[in-house]
């Protein structure tokens, strides 16, 4: 998943703040050589599913026939790669603008686990930010930018995808509030018994909800952290535990959904139902993780409040989140 924190460069003291003006030098070699393979990578990814979705999904794993699924997931790749693409040149952007020394993205490929080719990516940026508009412009720019192109891209996309009955084993994407209401706009009321079967190029659309739902948790250095600590200063690290704590009980709360049935009786399978539960204990442990290497509060900024229309902005990105989030995001049935 897509995850862009501003990262401090080894040896730089806690307080530095870096600039353009005493910037590293330009490189981007690995950048290409990364973004390169997360291309490969996601139009295997966007092969697999439009040949799943086609129903001819080939038996034979070998080298040959994945290379042959790859021009069958050029519309999966183009609309994802667009957006996560659009996300990181609204962070990078937003850097140049206000100065501050960043490095182009690190896209991260992922074939073969990730359902969608790649876990992201990443930018560099030596010290921390200093002033809140700063950080509110950086946060915001890159969920806020993504989602000008995902939401259209998913919106086109459910237009091309069939509502048919549901039946036998299949995989389930998570709902949230902003993919209810443009499913409802897009297909209107979905009949008792049947769901949308996503066009690839909707599953690309739906991915960029969720890729910028979990940048949006407020939580650490996160877009969404970043967001909320240039709103609420210092209180954000509060909020910031709470939220974290919380993802245990969107957990527990998939437990009680998924794995409880399943031990008093019902039919279905435990390792399926864990499966399907464990999503958010991942994210819980991946941001403890991130908070004993970064530091569990957000790096503070000088004295000052956002301007009103910043503040604006913040609130709508925070929003977003509430919109985006999705209390399971996957699950296999």
């Amino acid at each position: 998943m897509q995850h862009d924190p501003p990262v401090a460069a080894e040896g730089l003291p806690p307080d530095s703040s870096a600039s353009l003006e005493d910037a590293e030098p330009f490189r981007w070699k690995v950048n290409l050589a990364l973004f390169l393979a997360t291309i490969v990578s996601v139009l295997l990814a966007g092969g697999m599913y439009a040949a799943s979705f086609a129903g001819d999904l080939p038996a034979d794993t070998g080298i040959v026939s994945l290379l042959a699924l790859l021009p069958r997931g050029v519309p999966f790749a183009v609309s994802l790669l667009a957006i996560l693409v659009t996300h990181e040149l609204g962070h990078y952007v937003a850097a140049r603008l206000h100065k501050v020394d960043a490095s182009l993205p690190y896209f991260i490929p992922f074939p073969l686990v990730s359902p969608f080719g790649t876990m992201g990516a990443v930018i560099q940026m030596r010290g921390r930010i200093r002033s809140r508009d700063a950080l509110l412009d950086i946060g915001a720019s890159g969920p806020l930018a993504g989602l000008v192109v995902a939401i259209p891209v998913l919106a086109y996309g459910l237009s091309l995808s069939p509502v048919l009955p549901v039946s036998g084993s299949g995989v389930q994407e998570g709902q949230s509030l902003l993919y209810l209401l443009l499913k409802r706009v897009v297909l209107g009321p979905i009949p008792a018994g049947h769901d949308v079967f996503l066009d690839p190029i909707a599953l690309a659309g739906w991915a960029g909800l969720l890729v910028t739902a979990l940048n949006l948790l407020p939580v650490g250095q996160l877009d969404g952290g970043h967001v909320a600590y240039a709103l609420f200063g210092s209180r954000q690290n509060a909020i910031a535990r709470a939220m974290h704590a919380g993802l245990l009980l969107a957990f527990g709360w998939n437990l009680v959904r998924f794995v409880v049935p399943v031990l008093l009786g019902s039919s279905g399978d435990l390792g399926q139902a864990i499966g399907n539960s464990t999503f958010w204990l991942f994210w819980y442990l991946l941001l403890h993780g991130m908070a004993r290497m970064a530091g569990r509060d957000h790096p503070p900024t000088e004295p000052g409040v956002l301007s009103p229309k910043r503040r604006i902005v913040a609130f709508v990105t925070l929003a977003f989140f509430v919109l985006l989030f999705m209390p399971t995001p996957w699950a296999t049935y």
